[in-house]
């Protein structure tokens, strides 16, 4: 009896694991959702200016609300007078939608009597070729005459856009504020705006086979990239979210090789998509092109990372490169790509380098190579760097901070101005 018992209970579980592998393998045929961060609070932002919104904290808190076409909403926010901050937040139409022409989500900083800290921002869900998540921060930099320098409570702001032509259903948003200490002042002049730099890869790209890997499905379960090549598979419909070190000094370059397809794919304008967002999930770039099933490749190359980018103006990219720490790429493929057969997906080949800076009239910078951390002191080959690459054991401390101290609402840069001041002295 037993041993029927054992038969009948090993051909039950067979069949609960072949159902379960179906039903597995169904949800498998749509995007994954974005997961938003573990232990998030749910708050619920004020409809009126007027009305003192739930208060977002500095620090590890994550937030989470919902915003509906044409709505605007408000946060409280504590500003001190010596700290910069930056409040951020993610915007997450349903993996695979269809988002109006105009639709997309707006953040701005406000001061008590209204005025504007800093520059409002824009960031549209794009959906010509297909929604995926965007993210960006409103800041007050302190700085000599500049806005918002007052201690006190502030208001952020998120206002979403006309749904028209799109999908009209609330989009969740997820929130965070960050906080950065006073950067030490003797350390200003070594990390300053980067001016002319090169976007040209190093000449030496990652060798070698690649390593498969499953990007994330946000910020907050990204995957770690090293230097190197890396292979993945996106479905119609899907982002993947993956981050890589970034010293001060150095620049990030990325290539998304989307693979072909032996299945009739209609020309898809913006159909594969390359973005960035810096460890404060602020934007830096993004970048877009065409698919027909035919490979297609999508790249980009960061300015220097740089506690003064922005500072002197250079654009979005040099404002989003003010930190060292984690960078997040984004990779994309359009719910408009049509595979010819249900779930099936197109592999994608990223090719990632991490290289010392270099201006735009001299040679390459050091390179990382693949799948290593940077080595040696100094200027690197034929390039003058920003700031010192440093040795690997300073970086490992770097990405500790870079992953926990942003997050924490201290500084990315703490006690990076102490070494900067120290490895000036040495190379002089």
């Amino acid at each position: 009896m037993r041993g029927g018992l054992v038969v009948v209970a090993t051909a039950f579980g067979v069949l609960v694991g072949a159902a379960g592998k179906a039903e597995a393998a169904g949800a498998a045929d749509e995007p994954a959702a974005y997961r938003m961060a573990s232990g998030a609070t749910a708050v619920q932002g004020a409809e009126n200016s007027a009305d003192r919104g739930p208060e977002l904290k500095a620090g590890a808190s994550t937030y989470t609300d919902s915003i509906k076409p044409k709505e605007t909403k408000y946060y409280t926010v504590e500003l001190d007078a010596q700290s910069s901050a930056y409040v951020s937040a993610v915007a997450v139409p349903k993996a695979g939608s269809a988002m109006g022409l105009r639709d997309g989500i707006d953040v701005s900083l406000q001061a008590p009597d209204g005025t504007q800290c800093g520059t409002a921002r824009h960031r549209s869900f794009l959906s010509v070729g297909g929604a995926y998540p965007v993210a960006d921060y409103a800041e007050r930099v302190v700085k000599p005459g500049a806005a918002c320098g007052a201690p006190g409570s502030y208001r952020f702001v998120v206002e979403r856009g006309d749904a028209l032509g799109g999908d009209a259903s609330a989009v969740p948003i997820e929130l965070k504020y960050v906080a950065e200490p006073p950067q030490r002042t003797e350390s200003a002049d070594t990390l300053s705006a980067p001016g002319a730099w090169s976007s040209q890869a190093p000449p030496k790209p990652p060798q070698g086979a690649a390593e498969g890997i499953a990007g994330g499905t946000g910020f907050n379960d990204a995957a770690e990239l090293r230097p190197g090549i890396w292979r993945d598979e996106l479905r119609p419909g899907d982002t993947r979210f993956y981050r890589v070190s970034v010293d001060a000094g150095e620049q990030l370059f990325a290539d998304a090789e989307f693979g072909g397809s032996d299945k009739g794919v209609p020309m898809v304008i913006g159909g594969v998509r390359l973005g960035l967002n810096n460890a404060a999930r602020g934007f830096v770039m993004n970048k877009t092109t065409g698919y027909q099933g035919k490979p297609a490749t999508v790249s980009l190359a960061t300015p220097p990372a740089s506690y003064g980018g922005g500072a002197g103006g250079g654009g979005e990219a040099v404002r989003g490169m003010r930190f060292a720490g984690w960078y997040y790429l984004q990779v994309s493929l359009s719910p408009k790509v049509r595979q010819g057969s249900r779930g099936a997906g197109v592999p994608v080949t990223l090719r990632v380098d991490v290289a010392g800076a270099r201006k735009a009239d001299q040679g390459v910078g050091r390179s990382q190579g693949s799948g290593g951390h940077p080595g040696g002191e100094g200027g690197g080959v034929g390039g003058e760097l920003v700031a010192s690459a440093g040795t690997g054991p300073r970086k490992e401390w770097l990405r500790t901070i870079g992953y926990v101290g942003i997050g924490t609402g201290t500084t990315l840069l703490l006690g990076l101005g102490a070494w900067a001041l120290l490895a000036r002295r040495r190379d002089g």
